[in-house]
């Protein structure tokens, strides 16, 4: 797709979603001994995509994470980011995207989606904008419209990021915040946290968690 076509696929987006292992990290999962006999995970994220998505959020696109595993480390960096939505442990992500869709009042080709794997593939079959990190399984690049030249967890998010803010005009106002360290905070409720253990106990639809307050998350 040409440079002119993917910049009038950008102008319209409205929110940002996205898979978490492989794309907003590298792919990798670390454990280490908790208080007890337990192991914990944990994932390191890339600072680099952090500010873009703060960005996005700033300029009022939404953003937020569709991913197959439960994790307090994505729920917490998700806050961090200002996210509107984190669906945890949703290997089957067509649902989390229609909710979300339907509570924004917003149409698939508003939609941006950045994935790696297979499981991402029917969501972007939908996206108005389909992006891929560099590393992104074969079959992943063939459905997207946007593949980053970095790799997943080491930039490839911010590339999207930045792609879409250039593309909606908005780098020059961007460049002056940066100057001046003023920048816009749209109003918005609430990070909406639905973890697939407890829909799938409770039938739930999932708890409204505030993000926490605070400085810019890097």
């Amino acid at each position: 797709m040409n440079k002119k076509d993917l910049a009038a696929r950008a102008r319209g987006i409205k929110i940002v979603l996205m898979d978490v292992d492989g794309v907003l990290t590298d792919g990798k999962m670390y454990y280490i001994p908790g208080r007890g006999d337990e192991m914990v995970e944990f994932k390191a994220f890339h600072a680099l995509d952090g500010i873009g998505l703060r960005l996005l959020n700033n300029f009022g696109v939404r953003t937020g994470v569709i991913t197959g595993r439960e994790s307090p480390g994505t729920e917490e960096r998700a806050a961090q980011l200002g996210m509107s939505y984190a669906y945890l442990g949703f290997l089957s992500k067509l649902v989390p995207m229609e909710e979300i869709l339907s509570a924004e009042g917003l149409t698939p080709r508003q939609l941006a989606y950045i994935g790696d794997d297979w499981t991402d593939i029917p969501l972007l079959r939908r996206a108005g904008l389909a992006c891929a990190p560099a590393n992104a399984l074969p079959e992943v690049k063939k459905a997207s419209h946007f593949v980053a030249r970095k790799e997943g967890g080491l930039g490839a998010v911010r590339e999207v990021c930045d792609f879409i803010l250039s593309a909606q005009g908005k780098m020059g106002e961007v460049m002056r915040c940066v100057e001046t360290a003023h920048w816009p905070s749209p109003a918005k409720p609430p990070m909406r946290i639905v973890r697939y253990s407890e829909r799938k106990k409770t039938g739930a639809r999932g708890a409204a968690k505030p993000a926490r307050a605070g400085g810019k998350a890097r």
